[in-house]
């Protein structure tokens, strides 16, 4: 296969393995990359086992992109710790010039193999609010992030409020740090037709007016707010929650009986990924309390949809959704009810907000993502070439 002028290779295990979350960016990032420079250079994605993943598939098989797994019996054995200790000799000897770890960590021994290396690191949640992890966790994260960020050449933050963290608790020289914000796929911009939208709401019983949250079911998300606050709406809204359960979910369904709401609230973990815009589409306000994210994926998913969003203060979430939409305290429910209840009352103030958010949301668009990731690389010396 043809070289081009540079060769990069990535950390692609997540873009292999997660759908959702690390999955999403990495496969987000390579895609950008690989279409934006398909004259200018050549991708290798390393990955330890490959798995079933069609999303991923497509990318691999763009011209400029392979797929690299172990070489070896022992390695492929040894998946995990070739990941760590053997890929840089890979690398080495495919001729990457540059390394980028696309989620939060780096294999050891490129600088002294002479590749340079790029980090994106995504939240440091885990030394924020540490009682949400598991100490030998914590532990292990804390040692691959501040690793990675000590010896990488260049450090991609995926938010302001990353960057602030990764000085804060690493002491990182914040012009070693570039912010490079997150994007979402294509299809939540894409029209959706009536019969997909017919499709999803039969195939999740999907209730005529509701509230819609995505994301894991577990405490930092804050699920517990959008249900005491639904009890202040009116009956014929309902809640509708998207994600993986977790033992928080059980604390939230206690109070969900508690407060009578059995009928009004539906938690769905089984969507597949590609049925989300539609979900989307039907809802009448995207809401998201999280208390802490590194970025906030699913507020740009619902403004690319056309749907105005609710979240919370104190991390970087305003970063996501811009400035149309609406903010309010994770712990006050009469806030968030009270910023929901304007939204649905008033139809201009709804139009304005998501025509405002599809605006906001085009700085977000691959192209942009494709230029802000490439200018990190400038920093060290890989110029590559916007070729479209």
């Amino acid at each position: 296969m043809k070289h081009n002028r540079y060769t990069i290779g990535f950390d692609a295990k997540r873009a292999n393995a997660n759908k959702t979350g690390l999955g999403n960016y990495s496969r987000f990032v390579i895609e950008a990359l690989s279409r934006a420079c398909d004259n200018d250079a050549y991708f290798r994605l390393y990955i330890p086992k490959r798995k079933n993943n069609k999303e991923f598939d497509a990318i691999a098989e763009m011209p400029n992109v392979e797929a690299m797994v172990p070489r070896g019996g022992m390695w492929q054995r040894l998946s995990a710790v070739w990941r760590t200790l053997r890929v840089a000799a890979d690398a080495k000897g495919d001729d990457v010039v540059l390394y980028h770890g696309l989620s939060n960590e780096l294999p050891l021994g490129l600088s002294r193999r002479g590749i340079r290396s790029v980090v994106t690191i995504h939240d440091l949640i885990f030394l924020r609010y540490p009682s949400y992890y598991k100490p030998v966790d914590r532990m292990i994260y804390e040692w691959k992030f501040r690793s990675a960020c000590k010896r990488a050449d260049r450090i991609i933050a995926v938010s302001e409020c990353t960057k602030r963290d990764i000085v804060k608790f690493f002491g990182t020289d914040p012009d070693k740090i570039d912010v490079v914000y997150q994007g979402c796929d294509k299809m939540f911009s894409q029209p959706i037709g009536e019969t997909k939208r017919t499709e999803v709401q039969e195939r999740y019983s999907l209730p005529r007016r509701y509230l819609l949250t995505v994301g894991t079911l577990e405490e930092r998300k804050n699920l517990m707010a959008i249900v005491e606050a639904l009890a202040l709406l009116p009956q014929d809204i309902h809640l509708v929650a998207v994600g993986r359960r977790t033992p928080y979910t059980e604390r939230v369904a206690s109070r969900i009986e508690e407060l009578g709401l059995g009928e009004r609230v539906h938690i769905l973990s089984d969507v597949a990924y590609t049925d989300l815009p539609a979900v989307y589409a039907a809802s009448e306000v995207f809401v998201y309390p999280s208390r802490f994210e590194g970025f906030g994926i699913p507020i740009i998913e619902a403004m690319s949809v056309g749907i105005p969003v609710v979240a919370a203060t104190g991390s970087c979430l305003e970063e996501a959704g811009g400035p149309s939409s609406k903010y309010v305290s994770p712990d006050d429910r009469w806030q968030m009810a009270d910023a929901i209840k304007n939204i649905i009352a008033d139809d201009g103030l709804r139009r304005k907000m998501i025509d405002d958010g599809r605006q906001y949301v085009e700085r977000f668009a691959p192209e942009n993502i494709a230029r802000g990731v490439m200018n990190c690389y400038r920093h060290i010396g890989i110029d590559l070439t916007y070729g479209k």
